[in-house]
């Protein structure tokens, strides 16, 4: 019975592991993703960064990834730049890929 338990409670950490894993990967997209809008936006540096907090905390409101799209899109489109949410889910779909392998790198 004892190996079993030390199965179970492995799975159980790797389980916990990788949910870390996935929330530090989709605040760094939300991060990159804000630094991305905020050029778009024609931010300067401080802006930026506090912008990019904002991108990330708005992924706080709902599950799932509709009210960061939905954030970015719309300062995007209040402040006149042509965009769609199509053009902006594939950038958040290229920045996960990166955001991905930022963090892999950073827990080596």
């Amino acid at each position: 019975m004892t190996q079993f338990n030390d199965r179970e409670k492995t799975f159980e950490n790797k389980l916990k592991l990788d949910k870390e894993l996935d929330f530090k990967v989709q605040a760094r997209r939300n991060k990159l993703l804000g630094q991305w809008a905020a050029t778009q936006l024609g931010l300067d540096a401080a802006s930026a960064k506090i912008y990019a907090k904002e991108v990330v905390m708005s992924d706080f409101d709902e599950p799932g990834d509709e009210d960061v799209l939905r954030k970015v899109h719309e300062d995007l489109k209040g402040k006149g730049v042509e965009t769609s949410e199509h053009l902006i889910r594939k950038e958040m779909d290229r920045l996960l890929l990166v955001a991905r392998d930022q963090v892999m790198t950073e827990t080596k």
